[in-house]
């Protein structure tokens, strides 16, 4: 059993609930057929399960340190990192005429998923170098581009991006680092940028910043913002890496989790000139780094899931192999211990992570394949309706597998019991590494501001009205399936109350009081969205079990029983969720700091 994959439910999802060979007999994919992609599939599992995974634990007890203004890793960190570039999968996503795979996006985001549940902190530093890549791709002109994107792409230099800023946080539109032309398209930066993921390593050649700044007649707020590409060793015009370019390493911030990976405060500009180039326009630089940052979002998403995945697929197999107890009213001590997994709670703390982390898993593979049909489409209509459902849905694919699959490893502890809460076992540091995920890449509240406050309304609402288009074939294949009739009708309920919530929000005139419950709005809204996906799934397994799939009946009747339990247990949580936002109570937003312990 792999600690890493279902290999089972990976195929499921490709080929039977989304349509993987569609994609493969595009233009764009046409090299690729299914035995290669379930070659490369296969080599990236025994990579992670050989180079990533037996390092794990080591990466987290020995994080990097800060001497002499550098960053010292592990020796462990470069070879599984060279490992992974040997084999070539670094490029992945990119286009065969770049030297790439030119691999699905929802194929690369399974492959690269294996590694994020066998080892996230190692595998951060090319994933972000990967986004950085892309992102150099959209909006860098071609000088900028033949200069860096090669290395990139070969993960010779890695990537990272620099938002935030110690005073600023979260609050782009208070970001102080300032960036002045001097000529030939060169501009000299001077600031410092905080919780920088892979900031400063000794891993690569090089590393490439993507840094926000302001120029100096900029207007104020997220308008006023520009994006440059800032190198920690220049660049030469013919590719020559030359002298350091004043980028000094502050400090290393000590994390619950993903320890394998830096975590950098730099000064840009301390003790010399740090020169950068402008990607793009100026005062362009946010809507620029959004390409970035939604696909990291989606990764993000994607990593909290399999983290979720490993301490679920860990505590099944503990649960299978540990025994202890006897059933309630067997009183005989001198009877056989049973296996956990016989016990009802155990079974329930089991269901809990599967419906977590396969409803997790159908999101995050059905983003990716709109992705995929963005890049195949050339009918600006449908590519119209795939960006708007893509932006109505990104918020949810970051934040719900986020939040969700971190109670799953919660559970996954509780399976464990004690042996869960030590570093013997690798459920406890599963948990720590995925707490980040509901805080980078916009905090799980910033989410529930931009969906409730933007993403539902765009388009005159048609983001709404693409997503219940996507949604009427499964409403209308439950109401002809007498086992799922039930779940169809209560989707079709909670999506009415969607749509009732929204339009009581939308008549509140003050954007404060509108916006005070964003948050549960976001979880409900996502439990609607995962409640969507579970109903196909289990519209699919009902098919295949009245089709007679002998063979596979425990893996169907798995999937409906996951979907009945969501429904019946989760969906009405959703439910009061959204009365609550609809009410629009106030007992939040009346509060005052002094009435808090300690204000």
């Amino acid at each position: 059993m792999s600690m890493i994959v279902n290999r089972r439910d990976v195929d499921f999802y490709l080929d039977e609930m989304f349509d993987l060979n569609g994609l493969l007999a595009s233009v764009r994919y046409e090299d690729h057929d299914r035995d290669s992609i379930t070659a490369i599939l296969d080599l990236a599992q025994q990579i992670a399960e050989e180079a990533f995974l037996p390092c794990a634990a080591e990466l987290d007890d020995c994080e990097p340190v800060f001497e002499d203004g550098k960053a010292i890793t592990p020796e462990v960190l470069k070879t599984c990192l060279e490992t992974y570039v040997q084999a070539g999968l670094p490029t992945a996503t990119f286009d065969a005429a770049q030297g790439g795979m030119q691999l699905p996006i929802v194929v690369a985001n399974f492959m690269q998923g294996m590694f994020q549940a066998a080892n996230a902190p190692a595998v951060g530093y090319v994933f972000l170098t990967q986004s950085n890549a892309h992102m150099l791709q959209a909006c860098g002109n071609q000088a900028l581009c033949d200069r860096s994107l090669a290395p990139l792409i070969e993960r010779r230099w890695f990537g990272t991006m620099c938002l935030s800023e110690p005073h600023a946080g979260s609050s782009l539109s208070d970001i102080r680092c300032m960036a002045e032309l001097v000529g030939d398209g060169t501009y000299k930066l001077s600031g410092t940028k905080m919780w920088i993921s892979g900031g400063e390593q000794d891993v690569s050649e090089n590393i490439v910043h993507m840094v926000l700044a302001r120029t100096p007649d900029a207007p104020p707020g997220v308008k006023g913002i520009s994006l440059f590409l800032v190198p920690k060793i220049r660049v030469e015009a013919d590719g020559a890496l030359g002298a350091p370019n004043h980028i000094a390493l502050a400090g290393l911030n000590h994390k619950m989790g993903q320890r394998g990976t830096t975590n950098a405060l730099l000064n840009f500009g301390e003790g010399g000139d740090c020169f950068g180039y402008l990607v793009g326009e100026e005062n362009e630089g946010l809507k620029n780094m959004f390409h970035m940052m939604n696909e990291a979002r989606i990764g993000v998403g994607m990593g909290a899931t399999m983290s979720g995945l490993a301490g679920y697929l860990y505590s099944l197999d503990y649960a299978r192999n540990r025994p202890q107890g006897r059933h309630p009213g067997h009183k005989d001590p001198n009877s056989p211990m049973l296996p956990i997994i016989e016990h009802a709670d155990i079974r329930r703390l089991l269901m809990e992570q599967k419906v977590a982390v396969e409803g997790s898993l159908a999101l995050l593979t059905y983003c990716s394949q709109l992705v995929d049909q963005q890049l195949t489409s050339d009918d600006p209509a449908a590519s119209q309706r795939l960006t708007l459902l893509l932006e109505l849905l990104t918020p949810i694919a970051k934040s719900w597998p986020s939040e969700y699959t971190l109670e799953a490893n919660k559970h996954a502890i509780q399976i464990l019991g004690g042996y869960g809460y030590t570093r013997e076992y690798p459920v406890e540091r599963l948990y720590r590494d995925n707490r980040l995920n509901p805080i980078h890449e916009g905090s799980h509240g910033i989410h529930g501001l931009d969906l409730l406050g933007r993403k539902v309304n765009l388009a005159g609402g048609s983001t709404l009205a693409i997503f219940e288009e996507e949604m009427q074939p499964a409403l209308d294949a439950a109401a002809g399936n007498e086992a799922l009739a039930e779940m169809g009708e209560s989707l079709y309920d909670i999506w009415q109350l969607v749509k009732r919530t929204i339009e009581t929000v939308n008549q509140e005139p003050d954007t404060v009081t509108r916006l005070s419950s964003a948050t549960p709005f976001l979880d409900a809204f996502g439990h609607v969205v995962i409640a969507w996906l579970w109903l196909r799934q289990a519209l699919i397994a009902q098919q295949a079990l009245e089709g007679g799939a002998q063979a596979d009946a425990d893996f169907y009747e798995g999937k409906v029983a996951a979907c009945q339990f969501f429904y019946r247990y989760h969906l009405p949580q959703a439910a009061e969720k959204l009365r609550y936002v609809g009410s629009q109570d106030r007992s939040v937003l009346d509060a005052q700091a002094s009435w808090f312990t300690g204000a």
